[in-house]
């Protein structure tokens, strides 16, 4: 038997939403979609052939909607963080890689 121990700083909250991923490595945005989304952190999942790796520097974008848009002044808000998980795993929607990013 296993026992996992919660690291998390501050509670998150289930978000499905659509997010761009720059990765600099590949000098090139990847299409994912946030799981769960902190303060301090977010989860998302991006295709298996993202080439990225525990430690690496990324750049989020999450698109807002029109209307936020207007109300905020942007279309976009961009978070940049570091990768501080990494789970390969497959899923009904195919295979995917999961990321945990700690926002800097």
């Amino acid at each position: 038997m296993e026992t996992s121990v919660e690291q998390r700083r501050e509670s998150r909250t289930d978000l499905s939403w659509p997010v761009s991923v720059w990765v600099p490595d590949a000098n090139r945005f990847f299409n994912g979609r946030s799981a769960n989304i902190s303060k301090v952190g977010v989860f998302i999942t991006v295709p298996m052939t993202t080439p990225i790796r525990r430690g690496s520097v990324v750049e989020l974008n999450f698109p807002r909607t029109d209307a936020l848009a207007e109300q905020k002044g942007q279309f976009a808000r961009i978070k940049k963080g570091r990768v501080v998980r990494v789970d390969r795993k497959g899923t009904l929607e195919g295979a995917v890689i999961g990321l945990g990013i700690a926002f800097e």
